[in-house]
């Protein structure tokens, strides 16, 4: 988990990201999210590093790359690595050209990030100034009040994102009473717990459920911003519980912490597909393309931001 591996890792999002590109606003989600896996796959395996896939595509027997349980790299030196990866953190943006689509991946050392299925998780996350101030148990609006003391903010100077779904009504109501001002999007949870902790992104706080898998990957990159986040998975389904506790999931109430999600060592690694506030999408030139990147590391806090220049003439094997 040293800082080189971290600077490889960047060429595995920017191969992701320069693949999906393509598909930008051409309204065919599936197509560019196999464009992104396909070259983060094919990128991953060119590494020397021993990689196992804990959070990804799915289960094997749904995902033909990237799958739960899949090994990555050529596994030839080195410690194993836990990836968690979202090759295309935002398909349907990507097909509609919207903003904040990205290519991401979290990195643990064995046994670093919760096993989390494939299904719906509660989430509350902040930035540095409001940690400890939050509480799942709670309600919406405590939240929005403890977040609001932390920041030394007025309620109604306070910014909650979070999805733009049905399922969130009541979270809404509860935040336009308090008086708070909402940023609903249409997908992309991960990059929205990331603004949290960016202090010019103008979000507060993230509440509302989404993905679990995309929780896990969002707690790695909170860990390195020093944020805070909690999640509490939501089972549909007797199928659903089954499922988790083959995972190793051994209660259904449990409220995961930080650290609960992603442990030790983490890093998190993405690169812009698509414009949005923290990360440029890829800008294709006569040639080449560019691509800006961000590098995470928890062990020292450091946040690198990366500006590459991509000459096609010398593209890798994997292609774009």
């Amino acid at each position: 988990m040293n800082r080189n591996l971290a600077l490889e890792f960047v060429r595995v999002t920017e191969a992701a990201a320069l693949s999906a590109g393509r598909w930008i606003g051409r309204g065919d989600k599936n197509a560019a999210d196999q464009a992104a896996v396909t070259a983060m796959r094919e990128s991953f395996n060119s590494m020397d590093f021993d990689g196992l896939v804990v959070i990804g595509e799915g289960e094997m027997d749904e995902a033909p790359m990237l799958y739960i349980g899949e090994k990555v790299g050529k596994g030839t030196s080195g410690p194993r690595i836990d990836i968690a990866c979202d090759p295309l953190e935002g398909t349907s943006i990507t097909a509609k050209g919207g903003s904040e689509a990205i290519a991401c991946i979290a990195a643990a050392e064995k046994g670093g990030f919760l096993h989390a299925p494939d299904m719906y998780m509660n989430k509350v996350a902040v930035g540095p100034k409001a940690r400890g101030a939050i509480d799942l148990t709670k309600s919406a609006t405590w939240n929005l009040k403890e977040v609001a003391k932390a920041l030394e903010k007025e309620v109604q100077d306070m910014c909650v994102i979070l999805l733009d779904r049905d399922r969130h009504a009541e979270i809404v109501r509860e935040m336009r009473e308090a008086g708070a001002r909402i940023r609903l999007i249409g997908d992309g949870d991960v990059s929205a717990a990331l603004a949290t902790s960016m202090d010019d992104s103008g979000v507060d706080m993230l509440l509302g459920s989404g993905g679990a898998p995309e929780g896990v990957i969002a707690a790695a990159a909170l860990r390195c911003l020093g944020g805070d986040m909690q999640g509490q998975l939501v089972f549909s389904s007797e199928e659903e519980w089954v499922r988790a506790q083959a995972m190793g999931i051994k209660s259904k109430d449990q409220i995961y912490g930080l650290t609960d999600l992603a442990k030790g060592n983490v890093m998190f690694i993405a690169t812009g597909v698509t414009n949005g506030s923290f990360l440029r999408g890829v800008r294709y030139f006569g040639g080449g393309a560019a691509t800006h990147s961000m590098v995470m590391r928890s062990q020292t806090g450091t946040v690198r931001v990366i500006e590459s220049r991509h000459a096609f003439e010398h593209k890798p094997r994997y292609g774009w």
